[in-house]
C-alpha cells in the first residue's frame, strides 16, 4: 500500500481492504487492535493494554501508530465472532403478545381487487382506476402514493392477461407522524396476495441485531435471526462509537467513508444480513417487507439514520432527536421496500432510548401498581423505577466491562469464553466451564462476575478488590500491573498464555457494578423510597439470562433481595417492538410511555457520585444492605483476616 507520512497504521490496514478490529473506536484502550512490526518506520504514540514483552515482539496498536516510511505489518488472527447460543427460535415458541385483528389493528394492510382494463371508450388512467376501485369495494378513500410505487404501477398491472386485472395493494392505513392521515399506497402485486404482508420488528442492540419477520395478516413471527452488530469492529461500547463517528472521510483524502457513514454501512449489512436469511427460509424477497419497527438506544438509531451523534457524549448531553419521524426505508438504505415505513421507537434522553421505551410496554411496566425497578444490565446501565403513576429513568456509564472489554483477558460471550468459575476454598484452585467445551481463550461477562464473586468469599480478594498474596498458591502471584490470580495456566489454554484476572481488571469490574448499583440507588432515594419497597426487579437484556442472581449479589451488582423478585426477561426490546408493529394501539401506549418517563441527569449532583463511592467495595461499605452476604462470610473462617482490614471509607 502507499499512504501519506503521518498515516494511522489502522486506517492504512482498513485502506488496504483488510479487516482489523477496533472495539474502543481507536481511543487505544482496548489493546485488541496490536499488529507486529518486524522491520521499518511505525512510530507507536500509546503503548497502553501491551506488556513490555509484547513490545519486545515488535507488537504495536495499530489505532496509535503512525507510518513515517516503508515497514511491513503482521495482523495476528482476529477474533471471531461465534454466537454463544443461537437466539434463533421457531415461530411457535413466539406467541401472539395480545389478541390480533388485523383489520382493527394493523396500519399495513393487503387489499384485493380486480380492475377493468382501459379501452378506446374507458381512458381512465390506471392510478385513478386502483383509486376507484379501492374506494369502492374496500372504503379506501384519498389514497395517496409514493413516485418509486407509481413507476412500476402500469406494468404490474398489465402483468396478469387476463380479462380483468386481478391485483393486491397494499396500503398503509397511517403514519405515525400524519396521525391517521390519508391512506398511502405502498406496492401493487399481480394476483392475489392477501394470505402474508410482510413486515419486521428489529432490535438494534450495541452487541446484538436482533429481527423478527412478521406475518401482519396472522400477526404471527414466522423466522427469527441474530447476529452481532457488525458495528462491533470499529467500537465495542456507544461511547467508543461516537468517537469514531467523527472521524472525517478528509482524514483519510476521502479513500474511505467518514466514520458515520461506515458505521451506519455496518449496521445496515447486518440488518440486511439477518432479513435475508429470515427471507429465505420463507422464500421471499426482502423487498416484500413492508414495515419496520425498530428499537435501540440512541446512539444506536442516530447511527441508523446518519445522524450525527458527538453532542449524546458533550454537556448537556442532548441527542439531536428522541423521536425520529416517521422514515421510508430507501432514505436509509435499508434493504427492505424502498416505500416502506421505517418506524423507529421513540426514546427519552441521550442513554434511555427506544429500547428501554420498548422494554417498558414488552414488560407492561405502565399497567402495574406495584412499585417496579427495570434494568438494562449493559455498557450504559439504562434504569427505570416507577408505577402506573410514574417513570423515573436515569443512565449510569458502567462501561463494557461486563461484555469483556477493559478486561485483560476479556472477551464476548463467544465460544472459547469461559463463562463460570468456582473456586475451592481450601486449595484456592478453579474449576470452570468454557463455551464450546473449547480450551479457554478468555473470559466473558458471565465468567467475571462468577469469577469475581468466587475470589471474594474464598478471601483470595478483600472488600477492596486487593490480593491476599500470603495465600499458599502459586494462583495469587504478582504480575506486570500489579496483582493477579490465574484462571487457566498457558497449557490449558487455546492461546498458550495464561489466562489472568488482574487488579486492574477488579477495578474496572468494581466501577462497572458501582455504577449500575448507585444508578438504582440514586433513584429510589431521590423519592425517599428504599429498594427494599421494590416489588418486581425487572432484568432486560440478553445478558441478564446468563448471569448467576446469587453470585450478582455477593459482588454488589444487584441488590439483597427474594430470589423470587427477581426476573430475568431477555430481549424486552425486540418484543416491544413486535407489539409496536401489530397494533395501533400498542405503539400509541409506547409514544405516551416515552413522554411520561422522567430522565434524571446523575451528573448533575453529588448524589450519584457519593453512591457510586460507597458502592466500589465488595458488596458494599454498608453490610447491613447485603445481609445473605454477611452470613455467608461469617460461616468462614478463613475470611476471618479481613474483619482486622480498617474501612477503606
Amino acid at each position: 500500500m502507499e499512504v501519506r507520512h503521518g498515516s494511522l497504521l489502522s486506517e492504512a490496514i482498513q485502506q488496504a481492504g483488510l479487516d482489523l478490529n477496533i472495539p474502543c473506536g481507536g481511543q487505544g484502550r482496548c489493546g485488541r487492535c496490536a499488529v507486529i512490526v518486524p522491520e521499518g518506520s511505525v512510530r507507536a504514540r500509546v503503548a497502553t493494554r501491551l506488556s513490555a514483552q509484547d513490545i519486545a515482539a515488535g507488537y504495536v496498536l495499530a489505532c496509535q501508530a503512525v507510518v513515517e516510511g516503508d515497514c511491513t505489518i503482521i495482523i495476528p488472527p482476529q477474533e471471531q465472532i461465534v454466537r454463544r447460543l443461537t437466539s434463533e427460535r421457531t415461530a411457535a415458541r413466539i406467541g401472539l403478545p395480545f389478541p390480533y385483528n388485523p383489520e382493527l389493528d394493523q396500519t399495513v394492510r393487503g387489499f384485493f381487487v380486480r380492475l377493468p382494463p382501459p379501452t378506446l371508450g374507458d381512458q381512465m388512467d390506471d392510478w385513478s382506476r386502483l383509486r376507484t376501485a379501492l374506494a369502492q369495494e374496500h372504503q379506501v378513500t384519498n389514497l395517496t402514493a409514493d413516485l418509486v410505487t407509481l413507476r412500476r404501477l402500469g406494468a404490474v398491472l398489465r402483468k396478469s392477461g387476463e380479462q380483468d386485472w386481478p391485483v393486491t395493494a397494499i396500503v398503509e392505513m397511517d403514519a405515525w407522524d400524519r396521525s391517521y392521515g390519508p391512506p398511502r399506497l405502498i406496492d401493487v402485486l399481480p394476483g392475489e396476495r392477501t394470505e402474508a404482508v410482510w413486515g419486521t420488528a428489529i432490535d438494534i442492540g450495541t452487541t446484538t441485531v436482533t429481527v423478527y419477520l412478521v406475518n401482519l395478516v396472522s400477526g404471527e413471527v414466522a423466522e427469527v435471526a441474530a447476529d452481532y452488530n457488525g458495528q462491533i469492529r470499529r467500537g465495542e461500547d456507544v461511547i467508543s462509537r461516537i468517537v469514531y463517528a467523527a472521524k472525517s472521510a478528509a482524514n483519510n483524502n476521502g479513500s474511505k467513508p467518514s466514520g458515520l457513514a461506515e458505521l451506519q454501512n455496518l449496521v445496515l449489512e447486518t440488518i440486511g444480513r439477518l432479513l435475508a436469511r429470515c427471507c429465505q427460509r420463507r422464500d421471499i424477497e426482502p423487498t416484500q417487507i413492508y414495515k419496520a419497527t425498530i428499537a435501540g438506544n440512541p446512539t444506536m438509531i442516530h447511527l441508523l439514520a446518519g445522524v450525527p451523534p458527538e453532542q449524546i457524549r458533550l454537556a448537556p448531553y442532548v441527542p439531536a432527536v428522541n423521536d425520529m419521524p416517521t422514515l421510508r426505508a430507501a432514505e436509509i438504505g435499508l434493504g427492505i421496500h424502498p416505500a416502506a415505513t421505517v418506524d423507529c421507537l421513540p426514546g427519552v434522553a441521550s442513554y434511555v432510548g427506544a429500547d428501554i421505551t420498548a422494554g417498558l410496554l414488552s414488560t407492561g411496566f405502565e399497567e402495574s401498581d406495584d412499585l417496579s425497578l427495570f434494568i438494562d444490565v449493559g455498557t450504559n446501565g439504562e434504569t427505570v423505577l416507577g408505577t402506573r403513576e410514574w417513570m423515573l429513568s436515569c443512565a449510569c456509564s458502567a462501561g463494557p466491562a461486563f461484555e469483556g472489554a477493559g478486561v485483560e483477558h476479556g472477551m464476548r460471550a463467544t465460544a472459547g469464553a469461559i463463562e463460570e468459575v468456582w473456586i475451592n476454598s481450601q486449595t484456592w484452585e478453579p474449576t470452570y466451564r468454557v463455551i464450546g467445551n473449547e480450551m479457554p481463550r478468555g473470559i466473558c461477562g458471565s465468567g467475571l462476575i462468577g469469577l469475581l464473586a468466587e475470589l471474594f468469599i474464598t478471601g483470595v480478594i478483600d472488600r477492596a478488590g486487593s490480593f491476599r498474596h500470603d495465600l499458599p498458591t502459586p494462583r495469587v502471584r504478582q504480575g506486570e500491573h500489579g496483582g493477579e490470580y490465574v484462571v487457566a495456566w498457558a497449557a490449558e489454554t487455546a492461546t498458550g498464555r495464561d489466562v489472568v484476572l488482574t487488579k486492574v481488571d477488579i477495578d474496572n469490574l468494581l466501577r462497572a457494578k458501582a455504577a449500575i448499583y448507585a444508578g438504582f440507588s440514586v433513584l429510589a432515594h431521590s423519592l425517599d423510597l428504599r429498594l427494599e419497597d421494590v416489588s418486581r426487579f425487572l432484568i432486560g437484556g440478553n445478558f441478564g439470562q446468563h448471569v448467576n442472581v446469587e453470585k450478582a449479589v455477593q459482588i454488589g451488582l444487584l441488590p439483597d433481595f427474594p430470589w423470587d423478585r427477581f426476573h430475568f426477561l431477555g430481549n424486552t426490546a425486540i418484543r416491544g417492538a413486535y407489539m409496536a408493529l401489530l397494533s395501533r394501539d400498542a405503539r400509541s401506549r409506547l409514544t405516551e410511555i416515552a413522554r411520561r418517563v422522567t430522565y434524571l441527569e446523575l451528573s448533575a449532583d453529588n448524589a450519584f457520585y457519593n453512591e457510586f463511592t460507597s458502592a466500589l467495595f465488595l458488596p458494599h461499605t454498608d453490610q447491613t444492605r447485603f445481609p445473605s452476604v454477611a452470613s455467608i462470610l461469617k460461616q468462614k473462617p478463613e475470611m476471618a483476616w479481613e474483619d482486622t482490614e480498617q474501612n477503606p471509607l
